[in-house]
């Protein structure tokens, strides 16, 4: 049980990542909805705590690969407890996919895995799970444009250096994505048309 301490920091470090994700979705179109930004503001929050992240598994302490997690969830019996491993799942994809997209893209996963990954759990939720089914419909509807939403919050202030920067042009020139053209230009990259690509 979380102790009193732990529950206030998460309570103010989720309002912190509340009010961002507001003010970042205000560029979205159409707007996610309240509930789902409350929702990934907790999320952002509850994994403040490494403990939430990481599980120790096999004598080591690490993360969970996302297909193990996948497998734990379809090999379960309970309804009850495939949800619980789904969610785990789909927020552990968002997370990762947002915060920490080169260090999978060195061992060859790309972005896509946790798009399909964690839309896909998140997709079974929207129709499954007890509580928030429009929160997680949406969020496996728009995985991608959410994920970004988070990645920009959790980036903002954040000093890029030269490999920070060609990884977003590579995701940019990969996917042709309006947002990270203008996240590119701000730091003053200049584009070429993307259909001149190859």
């Amino acid at each position: 049980m979380p102790s009193v301490s732990q529950t206030t920091f998460e309570s103010t470090l989720a309002d912190f990542f509340r009010e961002r994700l507001q003010a970042g979705a205000e560029d979205l179109d159409p707007r996610p909805q309240e509930e789902t930004l409350w929702y990934l503001g907790s999320l952002l929050a509850r994994f403040g705590d490494s403990g939430q992240v990481f599980s120790f598994d096999e004598g080591e302490l690490s993360i969970r690969p996302l297909a193990l997690l996948y497998r734990d969830a379809v090999e379960v019996d309970s309804h009850y407890h495939r949800c619980l491993i789904l969610r785990q799942l789909g927020d552990l994809a968002l997370f990762m996919g947002a915060l920490f997209p080169e260090n999978y893209s060195r061992r060859g996963i790309g972005r896509d895995y946790f798009i399909g990954m964690g839309g896909g759990a998140y997709d079974y939720l929207g129709e499954n799970a007890r509580h928030n089914r429009r929160v997680f419909s949406e969020l496996a509807d728009r995985f991608a444009r959410l994920l970004e939403l988070v990645a920009a919050v959790c980036g903002r202030g954040r000093e890029m250096d030269a490999t920070d920067i060609l990884q977003l042009f590579q995701r940019w020139r990969e996917s042709g994505d309006p947002q990270l053209a203008a996240q590119l230009r701000s730091l003053g990259v200049v584009l070429p048309e993307i259909g001149g690509l190859h």
